[in-house]
C-alpha cells in the first residue's frame, strides 16, 4: 500500500496541508477491517489517533539519531568544514532549523522520495546536493549503514519524537490482536517514546513546526533515570528554546514476566503442549478461546492489566510495566512541554506555522 506522503513528492511535507500523511490510507484499511494491524515508523504516527485505533506494541528501538550522508567527493568533510554554499538535502523542518542555526554558511534544500531516490539524487555527479541528513535507523534497516558518514550527536542535532522505533497499530476492540502484541511491547523503548509523545502532544507540534527531542534511560544501582531534553526553533534557527527534565523509577519492568515474552532471559524455555496440562498453558487456552470465540479474549490470565483500556498518546497500557511508571513517563513529557511553553514556545511555533501557511497561499 502507498500513502499520501508517498504519492505527493513535489512538495515539502508541511506544505501538503494534510495530517497523517504516511498513515491515513493504512488506518482506513484497519478501520474497514481489511487488515488486522499495520506496522509504522512511530515518528509518522500522530500523538492523537483516530477513534477506535491504538498502538498495541512498540518494538525495541534502534539508534534514533540522524546521520550525515556525504557525496563521495566530500567524504572527508563534516558539516562544519563543507565549502560555504554547499547544499544539504532534507525534507524535515526540524533538521532545517537546526542546520540553519548551527551552520548558516550551508544551504538547506528540500529533498523528497524514498531512500533509493534520495541517495540517487545525492550520487548524481551533476546533482546539487553535497550531503543529506537521514535517520540512521532507516539506513541501517535497509542495509545501507555503510553510507553513513557520521551519526550526529544530540548536541548537534536533536531527533524527531519516536524516531528509530517501529509501532504496531490495531483496532482498540480487537482483544485477540492486543493480547498477541502485548509481550512484544518493549518496556524501555515504551518508557522513552511515551514521554516524547506526551511532550509533542502538549506542545501541539508535528511536521508543521521545528520540534526536537532526546531521551536517555540509564540504570544506576537499583534506580532508573529517564532524562528528557526537548527544544523548539524558529524556521531560520535564530531562536531556540530548550529544556531538560528527568524522572526516576525503582523499576521499569514488572518482576513477573509473561512466559512467552521475547524479553524473557530464558528464551529457550519450552512450552507445555500436553492437553492434560492445558490449564497451565496460557497460550493454548488463548488459542482455544480465539478459535471457539468463547471466554475472555482480553487475555487477563496472561496479563491482568491488558484489560486496562486507558491510552497514553495513542499507546495502550504496557502490561510489562508497572502502571505508575507509565503515568510518570506521560507526566514527564507534559511537564517538559509546559516548561517550554512558559518560555514562549507556542509563540515561536505559531510564527513558523504562519510562515508555512503564507507560503502555501502564495504558491496556490
Amino acid at each position: 500500500m502507498t500513502t499520501l506522503g508517498d504519492r505527493v513528492l513535489d512538495q515539502p511535507l508541511p506544505k501538503i496541508g494534510e495530517k497523517s500523511l504516511f498513515t491515513k490510507d493504512l488506518e482506513d484499511a484497519l478501520m474497514s477491517k481489511n487488515v488486522d494491524f499495520v506496522v509504522h515508523s512511530l515518528k509518522d504516527l500522530p500523538t492523537t489517533l483516530p477513534d477506535g485505533l491504538v498502538i498495541g506494541a512498540v518494538f525495541e528501538r534502534e539508534d534514533p539519531r540522524d546521520a550525515l550522508v556525504l557525496k563521495e567527493k566530500f567524504k572527508e568533510y563534516s558539516l562544519s568544514t563543507l565549502p560555504s554554499g554547499s547544499v544539504i538535502g532534507t525534507s524535515s523542518l526540524r533538521r532545517t532549523a537546526q542546520l540553519n542555526g548551527n551552520y548558516p554558511q550551508l544551504k538547506v534544500v528540500d529533498v523528497r522520495g524514498n531512500l533509493n531516490t534520495r541517495l540517487r539524487k545525492l550520487d548524481d555527479e551533476d546533482g546539487k546536493y553535497s550531503a543529506l541528513i537521514l535517520a540512521s535507523a532507516g539506513l541501517s534497516r535497509m542495509g545501507w549503514g555503510n553510507r553513513m558518514s557520521k551519526v550526529l550527536p544530540c548536541s548537534e542535532m536533536l531527533y524527531a519524537v519516536g524516531q528509530g522505533a517501529l509501532a504496531v497499530e490495531c483496532r482498540a476492540d480487537n482483544d485477540a490482536v492486543l493480547a498477541m502484541l502485548a509481550p512484544f511491547n518493549h518496556p524501555e523503548t515504551y518508557c522513552r517514546v511515551l514521554a516524547e509523545r506526551s511532550f509533542l502532544k502538549t506542545l501541539g507540534g508535528g511536521c508543521s513546526a521545528p520540534v526536537g527531542i532526546s531521551t536517555k534511560l540509564k540504570q544506576n544501582d537499583n534506580v532508573y533515570k529517564l532524562t528528557l531534553t526537548g527544544a523548539v526553533w524558529s524556521l531560520d534557527g535564530s531562536t531556540k528554546l530548550e529544556e531538560t527534565l528527568d524522572q526516576t523509577f525503582g523499576q521499569i519492568r514488572k518482576t513477573v514476566k509473561h512466559k512467552l515474552s521475547p524479553t524473557e532471559e530464558a528464551s529457550s524455555k519450552k512450552i507445555k503442549t500436553d492437553k492434560t496440562v492445558e490449564a497451565d498453558n496460557e497460550i493454548a487456552v488463548l488459542n482455544r478461546r480465539i478459535t471457539e470465540k468463547t471466554g475472555d479474549l482480553g487475555c487477563e490470565d496472561l496479563a491482568p492489566n491488558v484489560a486496562d483500556r486507558r491510552c497514553f498518546c495513542g499507546l495502550t497500557v504496557n502490561v510489562n510495566m508497572p502502571i505508575d511508571v507509565v503515568i510518570k513517563c506521560d507526566n514527564l513529557g507534559r511537564d517538559l512541554a509546559n516548561s517550554l511553553i512558559d518560555k514562549g514556545a507556542l509563540e515561536v511555533m505559531k510564527i513558523s506555522q504562519d510562515i508555512i501557511r503564507s507560503s502555501i497561499g502564495k504558491k496556490s
